[in-house]
């Protein structure tokens, strides 16, 4: 009965432990939730004012000989992986590959440690990837598609939905897709909507790829949050019922005792 009562007590003092860290891990997540959230909605403005640009020069029939816009008969698809610089986020990490794994793909460019461990490539941080990696990046990828390096350029991501709820997708950035143009605009472009569209091409992949990883950032922080939220609860619901199981031990060796002390005595 002493041996029992011992690796209860031992039990939940380890239990106890393990609240303690999901209940700083669940701090330091909230301490970064208004950061992150406010870097979001920059880029979400960001990418939503340069997709504007580009649907005008994708409706222009002169961009539609821009080597971004020529389809190709090849089914080479480079990939490009967002996903978290840690573990314990919930299903946070495991949606993004479950994802990636289900497409046709031929290479993967990962972004994020968790990435870059599944998919052995070189090392980006999400949570510190900057907005000259992002174009340098940005730039390399236009260079290789222009060789024919690939076919088709997509990026996996996770999408902020709320606090509770965040899905991983894919978006296609390459080649661009035209845009039917439902009204005249007064834009001119100089020196022509080509030219434009090929120079503005690296820059526009650049601002989405930084937009796609600030919001993946935002979501994993959101999914950890929720998720150490939830293992504090259950770690204070297995103490309750692991003291519950030590209180009713040490009563039953308490009262054995008595048992023979009483007997004992009697003799």
């Amino acid at each position: 009965m002493g041996a029992n009562t011992k690796a209860l007590k031992n039990r939940i003092r380890s239990v106890g432990s393990t609240m303690h860290l999901t209940h700083a891990m669940g701090l330091v997540a909230s301490s970064k939730m208004r950061r992150a959230n406010e870097r979001m909605g920059n880029g979400r403005q960001y990418a939503a004012s340069f997709s504007r640009v580009m649907d005008l020069l994708t409706a222009c029939p002169e961009c539609v000989r821009s080597p971004y816009m020529q389809r190709r008969d090849g089914s080479r698809v480079r990939l490009i992986v967002i996903a978290g610089d840690r573990g314990l986020a919930g299903g946070y990490n495991a949606n993004v590959f479950r994802l990636t794994d289900s497409l046709e793909k031929d290479t993967v460019i990962p972004i994020g440690k968790r990435a870059c461990e599944r998919y052995h490539g070189d090392f980006f941080s999400s949570e510190h990837f900057s907005g000259a990696q992002a174009t340098a990046m940005a730039r390399k990828l236009c260079e290789e598609y222009i060789r024919g390096d690939f076919d088709r350029l997509g990026i996996v991501s996770s999408r902020y939905v709320s606090m509770m709820s965040q899905e991983a997708c894919v978006r296609w950035l390459l080649p661009l897709a035209p845009t039917e143009r439902k009204e005249s605009v007064a834009a001119v472009f100089e020196p022509d909507e080509q030219t434009i569209l090929n120079s503005t091409v690296p820059d526009y992949l650049a601002g989405v790829i930084m937009s796609c990883i600030r919001e993946s950032f935002a979501c994993e922080v959101a999914a950890r949050r929720m998720a150490m939220d939830s293992a504090g609860k259950n770690a204070q619901a297995m103490i309750d019922s692991l003291q519950l199981q030590y209180n009713r031990a040490r009563q039953g060796a308490i009262t054995q005792e008595i048992t023979e002390i009483v007997a004992g005595s009697g003799d």
